[in-house]
């Protein structure tokens, strides 16, 4: 995964732009996501149907994969069955 490469879905609409990346297969709805989306979909994994929303930052644990959603869908991003949270807002200084 280079960044800047935009990953598909194969069970759902949704498609991703890597922002910070490793040599790791990042799944969508359980299955391996590509650079190229196939002609026939598979089959959704209902543990991984939480959805993507559109605009969020996804991050695995680590912190050394982050992923922006510019599609949504129904699938839920995860690295090794292990799932992607969304990436938290930084807090802004306080303005007194």
């Amino acid at each position: 995964m280079k960044p800047g490469a935009k990953l598909k879905s194969a069970v759902c609409d949704a498609e991703v732009i890597v922002i910070r990346g490793s040599d790791v297969v990042v799944e969508c709805g359980g299955v391996a996501m590509a650079l190229d989306r196939p002609a026939e979909r598979a089959a959704i994994n209902p543990a991984f149907a939480g959805g993507t929303l559109l605009g969020k930052r996804y991050v695995d644990a680590a912190g050394t994969v982050e992923l922006l959603c510019v599609k949504p869908g129904q699938g839920s991003l995860s690295i090794g069955g292990a799932p992607l949270d969304v990436k938290a807002a930084k807090p802004l200084p306080s303005s007194d």
